[in-house]
């Protein structure tokens, strides 16, 4: 057999898939193979679609699911280790990983659209950074979250900016000074997670739960998601000032007198989104 005829060796599969039900996209980790874990290709492939998605009119709301055994393990460590050949030893490379992924997680929050995490296995460090940076997230019975860096003498530092806002302080902690850990129903209990389901299920529950809210005026959750996460790192005197300028906004947009009108008509209401 000449070369020329010789099968071409097939592509590798793409790392992150990309679908849409109806108003909800479904972007679905897909290194099943390395537990997940977030490389750099994989960073910059979620970035570049929460990017387009939050811009796609016909998205109204966003899954983040994963194939294989695992939501994510976190960072592909034999990726990082590989760079500390560097002259550097890796340091501009850790630097760069570190702030593409921190970027990627803002992204999720900058997002216009309701971001919802489907997790089954084990979230781990990064892994349970990108649940913590979900506005929602729905996980598996047998789920486990950790950040267990400290194991290996890496202290979980940017999972632990995501997690210290979803749990209290001193469970944060713990879960950061131990690597622990946490089942499904006590990540429930402690805010990491608003639901937890049968496992195999998770999918469907989270696409179920983000086809209810794509029902809403996309114009109004964009508001309130963005004013959400504005006033919860102010002061509360400055943070009732500025939800009483957001609000008084809110009721002069179309979809806010839609809305009230229809209420008080005991109708459904009409959105337009604006």
């Amino acid at each position: 057999m000449s070369p020329s005829s010789a099968a071409a060796p097939a592509a590798p599969p793409p790392i992150l898939l990309s679908e849409t039900r109806g108003a909800v996209a479904l972007l679905t980790l897909n290194r099943p193979a390395a537990r997940n874990s977030l490389s750099e290709a994989l960073i910059a492939e979620l970035q570049q679609g929460l990017t387009a998605l939050g811009a796609d009119g016909s998205v109204r709301a966003i899954v983040i699911a994963a194939n294989g055994p695992v939501f994510s393990a976190g960072h592909d460590l034999k990726e990082l280790t590989a760079r500390r050949r560097d002259p550097d030893r890796g340091r501009g490379y850790f630097a760069q990983i570190m702030t593409a992924c921190s970027e990627m997680m803002q992204a999720i929050v900058r997002c216009p659209k309701p971001v919802i995490a489907a997790v089954h296995g084990v979230a781990t460090a990064a892994g349970c950074q990108l649940v913590a940076s979900c506005d929602l997230a729905v996980a598996a019975e047998g789920a486990t979250f950790a950040t267990p860096g400290v194991d290996i003498g890496l202290f979980c530092s940017t999972p632990m900016v995501a997690l210290s806002r979803n749990v209290p302080r001193k469970h944060a902690m713990h879960m950061l000074m131990t690597g622990e850990p946490v089942s499904a129903a006590r990540a429930m209990e402690l805010g990491l997670v608003n639901r937890v389901v049968a496992a195999g299920t998770e999918r469907d529950a989270a696409i179920a739960l983000a086809e209810a809210i794509a029902r809403k005026s996309a114009h109004t959750l964009k508001i309130g998601k963005e004013a959400f996460y504005r006033q919860a790192e102010m002061p509360l005197q400055d943070a009732y000032r500025f939800a009483a300028e957001v609000m008084t906004e809110n009721m002069l947009a179309r979809d806010a007198e839609e809305g009230i009108n229809a209420f008080i008509e005991k109708r459904d209401p009409t959105w337009e989104d604006r």
